[in-house]
This record gives C-alpha cells, sequence and structure tokens, in this order.
C-alpha cells in the first residue's frame, strides 16, 4: 500500500519533494493543498507541474480514508467507525453544543494501560495510531469544517503515543498546516511523567489529567498506571511548571458510587492540588460492560460540585452526551470487532 501523505509535517513533505527530484518549495505547496483546501486526488494539485503530481502519485497516496460507520445521539452526537490496523477499529465522537463543535480523537488503537473503568482497556493494546490517522479522525468528518476544539480524549493514551500525538498537533497548530490556535485544543493523560514533560515543553495545547480519587490506593485499584507514576510525583512537575496566562491544566474525575465521592475525598483533593490553578471536571460513570463500578446519584454528584467549590476549587460537571449510542469509548469499536468474530 503506498505510503500516505496525509500526517507528515512540512520537513517530511520538503524532504519527499527533494527525494523526487522536485523543487524543495513543492513541500510548501503540498501542505497547502493537503491542510488547507478539500482535494480527493493528486491531479487536483494545480499549481504542480503534471510531471510532479505523476511523480506523487506513482509513489504516495493522499491518505485520507472516510469513516465506515456512524452512529447519531438524540442529542446530535455522532461517532464515527475509522478502520484502524486490519482487522480492528477506532473511533471519534463529534460533540456540538451551541457555538461550539468538539471533536474526540482516539490516538491508538486499544489501550494498555488497563483502567478499571474503562472500555477501551478491555479490547487490549493493537497499536499506535500515526499522526495522519490521528489527523483523519478530525478531517474526514462531513462537519470537519464547523469544528471549534479538538480532545484527545477517544481510544488509548495518547502521551504513550507520544511523537505521532506531537507531530499532529505540530500539523494542527502550525502555519502551513490548520492554523488552529492551540487553545483550542486539549490533550489527555493518566499521568505518564516523562512523556507529560516532553508534552508541555513541545506543545501550548491544554493538558488534563485523568485523576478519579486523590487516595494512592484507591487509584492503583482504578490505574495501574499509579504504580509506576505516582499522582504526587506528576502533581509534583505541574507545580513546577509554568503555565502562563492562557495554558489551562484540568482534572478528569469520574464519580463512582461509594469509592470516590464523599466529604474526605472533597478534603484531600483541596490538599493535593492546593496551589496549582486548576478546574475539576466531574464526569458521570455511564455503565460499561463487566465492571462493578456504578454512578453516584445527581444529588450526590451536585453536593461534591458544591463542596470542591467551597474549597476554592473551580469544578464543573461535564454533561452527559451519546447515552443512547453506547457513549462510553471503545463501545462502538468493540460492537464492531464482537460481529467481526
Amino acid at each position: 500500500m503506498p505510503e500516505a501523505l496525509f500526517g507528515k509535517s512540512l520537513d517530511e513533505l520538503t524532504a519527499i519533494s527533494k527525494e523526487l527530484g522536485l523543487p524543495s518549495f513543492t513541500g510548501k505547496q503540498i501542505a497547502e493543498w493537503l491542510y488547507k483546501k478539500e482535494i480527493g486526488g493528486f491531479e487536483e494539485m494545480t499549481n504542480l507541474s503534471k510531471k510532479a503530481r505523476e511523480l506523487l502519485s506513482s509513489s504516495y497516496s493522499l491518505g485520507l480514508q472516510n469513516p465506515v460507520d456512524v452512529q447519531e445521539s438524540v442529542d446530535g452526537t455522532k461517532k464515527y467507525l475509522f478502520p484502524g490496523t486490519p482487522g480492528k477499529f477506532i473511533e471519534a465522537a463529534y460533540i456540538p453544543d451551541k457555538d461550539r463543535a468538539t471533536i474526540c480523537v482516539s490516538s491508538q488503537v486499544g489501550c494498555k494501560m488497563g483502567c478499571l473503568f474503562c472500555m477501551t482497556g478491555k479490547q487490549g493494546f493493537q497499536g499506535n495510531l500515526t499522526a495522519g490517522e490521528i489527523l483523519n479522525q478530525f478531517r474526514s468528518i462531513p462537519e470537519w469544517s464547523l469544528l471549534t476544539n479538538i480532545v484527545y480524549m477517544g481510544m488509548g493514551e495518547p502521551l504513550d503515543n507520544l511523537d505521532e500525538v506531537l507531530k499532529s498537533l505540530e500539523i494542527l497548530t502550525s502555519s502551513w498546516g490548520f492554523a488552529l490556535s492551540p487553545r483550542r485544543i486539549t490533550v489527555s493523560t493518566i499521568g505518564i511523567t516523562p512523556a507529560m514533560l516532553q508534552f508541555l515543553e513541545n506543545s501550548e495545547a491544554h493538558l488534563a489529567i485523568s485523576l478519579h480519587t486523590p487516595f494512592d490506593e484507591e487509584r492503583r485499584k482504578l490505574m495501574p498506571v499509579q504504580q509506576v507514576y505516582p499522582l504526587q510525583e506528576v502533581l509534583s512537575e505541574i507545580r513546577s511548571w509554568d503555565f502562563g496566562r492562557q495554558r489551562r491544566v484540568s482534572f478528569e474525575y469520574i464519580l463512582f458510587k461509594n469509592l470516590n465521592d464523599t466529604a474526605a475525598h472533597v478534603n484531600e483533593l483541596s490538599r493535593i492540588l492546593s496551589g496549582i490553578k486548576c478546574r475539576i471536571n466531574l464526569i458521570r460513570f455511564h455503565p460499561i460492560p463487566n465492571t462493578p463500578l456504578e454512578s453516584p446519584d445527581e444529588k450526590t454528584i451536585v453536593t461534591f460540585k458544591e463542596r470542591l467549590n467551597a474549597k476554592g476549587i473551580t469544578t464543573t460537571i461535564r454533561a452527559s452526551r451519546g447515552q443512547d449510542i453506547w457513549a462510553a469509548c471503545g463501545l462502538l469499536s468493540t460492537k464492531k470487532l464482537m460481529k467481526k468474530d
């Protein structure tokens, strides 16, 4: 299968042009066609010579791929299914909300982190996505021109695929790429400390940390990564980092009934986050197959939020979207895998 051009950096496109015996400025022309215009083939790159188009088409493909399935919720949320590695699938969620339209993209096929509450982890890990495959989820949905925000919160752990995630961010934010503001992009991580520091150094996108409990032993049970990269270490690094006036760090916190929803958790969150300018996003847990976890009732969720706000921590409750289409990450792709089996 020909190598894809979509997802390559300007330096890579320039190098390819030189290898084909084309002027070096051809790389920038190709980038403009790939990332600033809607094209379906090399023949549409009209400011390239016929020879250049023939050389490109004989050795490369554009690399854009349409979704193979979509489910639409009554609230307008859509989950798009894309082919991943052979026989496997990834998904992206399109979430419209008044004047915002967000795409939640995947960075891996499956996941190796094994978090107790995550359906994707139950699939196991099948591979990393390339920058092109990550960006294809953004570029190949019908609503792509309406998108205002991108979140790396789909299948996989983004910072376990750091190089390709950073390349995709470069293409999204560079003037020669999609030229999006990094303030419109958020990358989520469970806290892989070395990769997190590289991300902070090499990107200006927002950072979201999957927290879910402030207590070490509870977090180890929910998230095995706690054994390798303890939360205390993650928070220490964040405290030492200058996020500037515009860049944001937030903490994702899924509430589980009778597990992490008590006043003691509020008090400990206030203690460990002291001195960090941040917000907490509370997330309702929507049950997934083969897990004992449940969501607390609405009163408990609201009370938890109010207690955190009273402690001076900006806290919001994330709206639940797409519940009628199995909105939990990985469920659509899991269903597709089960059908194939």
